[in-house]
């Protein structure tokens, strides 16, 4: 994790970035890839997987491929994209079961352990890249 102090009187809040086009791929990947566990750990509750902290490998995902060749960025954020793609649907049809009062733990167990296989490919991926 990174400790670097903000300059908070020179910052330039997210929403102003975004609104601006300012995000690089650095940024946009870390967004998606924070959106992503932010949905996991939903998913993890419903299949009543127990939480536990992130590994550090997982925190600077977007910073470990920032420098990387454009066809690697690109492969990755091919990855995040269907790792989003695999996501979506599957909370959407979680809400949907739940929403009618149903048992949603075993297809959120299914979603969690198509989360993980395909969050681990990716982290695989950097590894080799290192």
């Amino acid at each position: 994790m990174d400790a670097t102090p903000i300059n908070l009187e020179t910052a330039i809040p997210l929403e102003a970035r975004i609104a601006a086009g300012a995000l690089d791929f650095a940024d946009v990947t870390a967004l998606k890839w924070t959106a992503l566990h932010d949905a996991a750990a939903v998913v993890a509750a419903l299949a009543r997987i127990p939480q536990q902290p992130l590994a550090d490998e997982l925190y600077d995902f977007a910073g470990a491929v920032a420098g990387a060749p454009h066809y690697y960025r690109e492969l990755i954020e091919h990855g995040v994209d269907d790792l989003t793609a695999i996501m979506q649907p599957g909370i959407a049809a979680l809400i949907a079961v739940r929403s009618r009062g149903g048992d949603a733990t075993a297809p959120a167990a299914a979603l969690w352990q198509e989360f993980t296989a395909a969050r681990d490919a990716l982290l695989a991926v950097v590894r080799l890249r290192d």
